[in-house]
């Protein structure tokens, strides 16, 4: 019976908790600091928060990441759709792995983020301003900035293909 919570398929559930745990976390933050935003900001209001360096912005992306392609709302949120399916549908052939399940939890809070944002208002709410003076990161948001987390975990794995499998190693051990 205490070797039952180490099975293959209980592991795999475990996982698939954590997948959409983290991808809800992120959904759930993602739509409040946005809510907040909406309700305290007026669209191209700014205020200083660590000085000039850290700065909310209340942005409108009509586009897609860095603002291209603008006022292609709908054509990104039907992109969007499909990007849920695969990510979720690559989640569970590779649902074995914790890194990999934290990874594509955060790559699809991200997307569902901002999809729910394309579908109700036509386009993303942004509004994390990182710079000094002129020399300024894109604006973004809480599902930016996990999709963003999510892609370097993702590409990290991919240069050091037996990354996954040692953190695994460590956290499921």
């Amino acid at each position: 019976m205490a070797d039952e919570a180490a099975t293959p398929s209980a592991e795999r559930r475990a996982h698939w908790a954590v997948f959409l745990g983290l991808a809800g976390t992120i959904v759930v933050l993602d739509q409040l600091t946005k809510a907040w935003l909406v309700s305290n900001f007026a669209p191209g209001q700014s205020a200083e928060v660590v000085g000039d360096l850290v700065r909310l912005v209340f942005g409108q992306n009509s586009g897609a990441l860095f603002g291209i392609f603008r006022d292609q709302a709908l054509l990104f949120a039907l992109a969007s759709i499909g990007v849920v399916g695969l990510i979720v549908a690559y989640h569970g052939r590779a649902g074995r792995s914790l890194y990999l399940s934290i990874a594509l939890g955060l790559l699809l809070g991200g997307a569902i983020g901002n999809l729910i944002d394309r579908l109700r208002l036509g386009y993303v709410i942004d509004f994390v301003d990182v710079g000094i003076g002129n020399l300024r990161f894109y604006t973004f948001n809480i599902a930016d900035a996990a999709i963003s987390t999510a892609i370097v975990l993702l590409l990290a794995v991919a240069v050091v293909p037996n990354l996954a499998r040692i953190v695994d190693a460590r956290f499921d051990g």
